[in-house]
């Protein structure tokens, strides 16, 4: 293995593709994981997540000797933190991943050196890790180069997006801007814009918000047309009819680590300004909520109907369809507040995209369909949208499958 140029820290569904990237081009990564089973795993040019195209990627990039991971950091020129930035209890940022992540790298920094912060960040992140740095290696003051540039893919497609898509990467100062800029222009097709570290922490969660905000809109209209007996999916596809309407499909709320997470560091902030994003939130969390009462109330009609305990079937666990991640998923929120209510009753939980789970019994979504009394679709998998022999079964289509 040749000398290391970057280090990645972080080696999860953002890190790994982007190391594997990089590592194709021909650059040599060496990422950084706390979690030793997944080194094991990617040293072995194996990848422990689902993601199309990874596979591929990280067989061919350890191979030729491209990406090596490990439990600790090296010296290297450029350093990415990719680390999880999650909320506390009360919907606070919670930054110390990446703080712990910075405070790994401080000992291997040197002059001209670039870190990177591509983990989404509250407003102020970057400015608070170079005061970090710099408390800890005075003599680096002024010396290094320090950026933000936040990730902006689509789990399912982030191969190809992290190169076509366009990057935001601002810097603490222009010159950090400009070596940031060089260092993507090695492996983005997309545009690159330059701005500040604050702008481009902003731009990052502003765009999720917006994105939580419209499907609040979409869950919203959902529980007023449950209401009103109307089909909300066909209402949706005629209000859509119209040139500048684009309003996007309800589901049982919104998941993920990013859109369920990132309008919180808003909010917490700027609590008086930010109206709007905290009731989308809002909406969306009890949107979960209500999608539990509604298979509640659907069982205890079967029940009063049929003199018995219906068979459930549970249809999804990942935050969004043809995945594997069930971070902050309201499916899984779902499932877990429908066995609480209920602990003595038969549930089938299907996700077909994980194996396992430490928590659920999995169920083939074959098996549980043809056994289930009641089947609710919670994420429209493709293996849930040509379902047969559902028509003698009561139907709670969350997602959108039968619309």
């Amino acid at each position: 293995m040749g000398k290391v140029k970057v280090v990645t820290v972080g080696l999860g569904y953002i890190g790994l593709p982007t190391s594997a990237l990089i590592a194709q081009n021909g650059i040599q990564v060496h990422g950084v994981d706390v979690n030793q089973k997944v080194v094991d795993t990617i040293n072995k040019g194996k990848i422990h997540i689902v993601e199309p195209s990874l596979d591929i990627a990280v067989e061919e990039s350890v191979r030729k000797g491209f990406l090596k991971a490990d439990v600790k950091p090296v010296e290297a020129e450029t350093y990415l933190i990719v680390v999880p930035t999650p909320f506390k209890g009360n919907h606070e940022p919670d930054i110390s991943y990446v703080e712990s992540a910075t405070k790994n790298i401080i000992p291997f920094l040197k002059d001209d050196d670039l870190y990177i912060i591509e983990s989404t960040s509250p407003i102020g992140t970057t400015e608070k890790m170079m005061n970090l740095i710099y408390g800890e290696r005075p003599e680096l003051k002024g010396k290094l180069n320090i950026a933000y540039c936040p990730e902006r893919v689509l789990p399912g497609n982030v191969m190809h997006e992290l190169v076509h898509n366009d990057r935001v990467i601002g810097g603490i100062d222009e010159k950090s801007t400009q070596k940031a800029l060089s260092f993507y222009k090695q492996f983005v097709k997309g545009e690159l814009h330059a701005t500040n570290a604050r702008t481009a922490e902003m731009c990052k969660l502003t765009e999720n918000s917006s994105r939580d905000v419209q499907i609040a809109f979409a869950n919203e209209l959902s529980l007023i047309c449950d209401k009103a007996a109307i089909n909300v999916w066909e209402l949706i596809n005629l209000a859509n009819k119209h040139p500048r309407v684009n309003i996007l499909q309800p589901g049982c709320g919104v998941g993920g680590h990013c859109i369920a997470v990132d309008p919180y560091f808003i909010v917490s902030d700027y609590p008086m300004e930010s109206k709007i994003i905290g009731t989308a939130r809002e909406v969306n969390n009890y949107k979960s909520f209500w999608c539990a009462e509604k298979i509640q109330n659907e069982k205890l009609k079967f029940e009063l109907e049929h003199r018995r305990k219906p068979k459930v079937a549970l249809m999804g666990l990942a935050f969004k369809p043809n995945i594997d991640d069930l971070r902050e998923s309201p499916a899984k929120y779902i499932v877990n507040k429908v066995l609480q209510n209920d602990s003595n009753g038969e549930y089938f939980i299907v996700e077909p995209n994980i194996k396992e789970h430490n928590v659920f019994k999995l169920t083939a979504y074959s098996k549980a369909v043809r056994e289930a009394d009641i089947v609710v679709l919670l994420v429209a998998h493709d293996e849930f949208k040509n379902l047969k022999n559902i028509n003698n079964k009561v139907i709670l289509d969350f997602c959108g499958v039968n619309k």
